[in-house]
């Protein structure tokens, strides 16, 4: 085979972020009685995402704290929702991640591919997310099983798309970087991150708005590593 070693992201490449932060957020603003208060609630879901994804890139690129981001996240969107709430934003994410473990929805196709690789392959899962939900939610979803090791940015002191994250993993799962192959949706943080490592990768991108820049789809630029294209999971059964 031309892989030995498979590692995934973990947040909308296996387990479907965008739609069980849907349903945690929602629940999280019930038990504080404030989802009435807040109005529509698609369109504040729609705000939280996106300056939950602003925040998160400052927080990648070591601009922001953990601890910042955390609160901060949810008191801009309040403050964008036309319903400030000064000082609740630490209390809404600790009942926000009190709620994200118990979401157990999958990306479609995940548990048909790792049913077929994790006997095939060694795996293992890289994220940068924030370790007391990941192990959770690894845990309450029964994607546990299928991996060797979970290393999460948090513990390893850099994030992705930083080389050193990817150099931690496969030394420490013994792995040769020539027959090591990241699997993400993210294309900063998993595609290029592996990329500026050195290993291959397979860009999990189920929106076509989302497709990379022409010309970085199928080889990059340093010509050292492929680049790989696919809008299901699935799709890695016909790859692997």
């Amino acid at each position: 085979m031309k892989y030995s070693h498979l590692f995934f992201d973990l947040d909308n490449t296996l387990w479907d972020f965008n739609a069980n932060s849907y349903v945690a957020l929602r629940d999280a603003l019930k038990n504080m009685e404030l989802l009435d208060k807040v109005g529509d609630y698609d369109s504040f879901f729609s705000i939280y995402q996106e300056v939950n994804d602003r925040l998160w890139a400052l927080y990648r690129e070591n601009k922001m704290t953990k601890n910042v981001l955390r609160g901060l996240r949810f008191e801009e969107t309040l403050e964008l929702n036309h319903t400030p709430m000064p000082g609740i934003g630490d209390a809404m994410n600790e009942v926000y991640l009190t709620e994200m473990p118990k979401q157990l929805k999958l990306v479609p196709g995940a548990r048909v591919v790792l049913d077929y690789l994790h006997h095939k392959y060694r795996m293992a899962i890289i994220t940068n997310g924030f370790r007391e939900v990941q192990v959770d939610k690894l845990s309450q979803s029964g994607l546990q099983k299928y991996f060797d090791k979970l290393f999460i940015s948090e513990d390893v002191g850099a994030q992705k798309p930083h080389k050193l994250i990817f150099e931690h993993a496969i030394k420490s799962m013994n792995a040769p970087k020539r027959k090591s192959l990241m699997i993400g949706d993210s294309w900063e943080a998993d595609i290029v991150g592996a990329m500026q490592f050195g290993m291959d990768q397979v860009y999990y991108c189920p929106e076509p708005g989302k497709m990379p820049p022409s010309g970085e789809t199928l080889q990059n630029e340093s010509r050292k590593t492929s680049t790989t294209v696919i809008t299901h999971l699935e799709q890695l059964l016909e790859i692997l």
